[in-house]
């Protein structure tokens, strides 16, 4: 993989991070995700 598209991947994965951890537990709750799951969310979202 090169550098740019690693980056790019590490930009949404923060992202998706940034993004879940801001939702209420309700919300994640309503998507199906638990608050300690986000990361491992993000993580498959970008195929890491």
């Amino acid at each position: 993989m090169n550098v740019a598209r690693s980056l790019n991947n590490w930009r949404k994965y923060r992202q998706t991070v940034t993004e879940l951890g801001r939702m209420s537990n309700r919300e994640l709750n309503d998507l199906g995700i638990a608050r300690g799951e986000i990361r491992d969310v993000a993580r498959a979202s970008v195929g890491f």
